[in-house]
């Protein structure tokens, strides 16, 4: 049972995802975090970054790790295979058939319609980060990150990939808070 919801999860990515990779990211996020729980919403912003940072489609890179850690390589490559199935065959259709019809104003009025949708969901997505974000480190520091990388990726031109490595290597290399393990002597304190 296990291998058939992976497949549909990923599947419905594969069906609906329209637009690629960012379109899909809140459709995963669905299946995964809120559907089938095999991710935490703390696992789920870690692939996400991670995904990112890493070459090739967000979808297959994220359907190939999901996968392989619900249910081992043939959870990968079920997953992997529901999520480019979809768009192999619906374009080898839409581009034989839309193509005749390109010039027709229902074409382009259909993909221009698709695209405050896919908007909305990638806004969505982002509250839900910087919610998250927030809790964990503050609205100052969420705030700062996210106007620090909005003008160093739109205005300078930086990478994404770059913005998120140096984060993960400042991530890695900070100092971190020790937590105080109670002792015997500081909890007869205590009583």
């Amino acid at each position: 049972m296990q291998h058939w919801n992976l497949f549909i999860a990923f599947f419905r990515v594969g069906m609906l995802g329209y637009g690629g990779g960012p379109s899909s990211i809140p459709l995963v996020h669905k299946e995964v975090v809120e559907k089938y729980q095999w991710l935490s919403e703390d696992d789920f912003s870690d692939v996400l970054a991670l995904g990112n940072s890493l070459p090739g489609p967000i979808a297959t890179k994220m359907a190939g790790y999901i996968g392989y850690r619900v249910s081992g390589l043939i959870g990968m490559l079920n997953a992997v295979l529901a999520t480019i199935l979809p768009t192999i065959v619906i374009m080898i259709v839409l581009i034989t058939s839309l193509n005749s019809f390109r010039d027709q104003p229902w074409v382009n009025g259909m993909t221009q319609a698709v695209v405050p949708v896919v908007g909305v969901m990638l806004a969505k997505l982002t509250y839900d980060f910087f919610k998250k974000a927030k809790v964990n480190m503050g609205w100052i520091v969420t705030i700062a990150l996210g106007a620090g990388s909005l003008i160093l990726i739109e205005w300078m031109g930086v990478h994404p990939g770059v913005i998120i490595f140096a984060l993960l290597l400042y991530a890695l290399i900070r100092p971190q808070k020790q937590k105080e393990v109670p002792t015997l002597k500081s909890q007869e304190h205590s009583s």
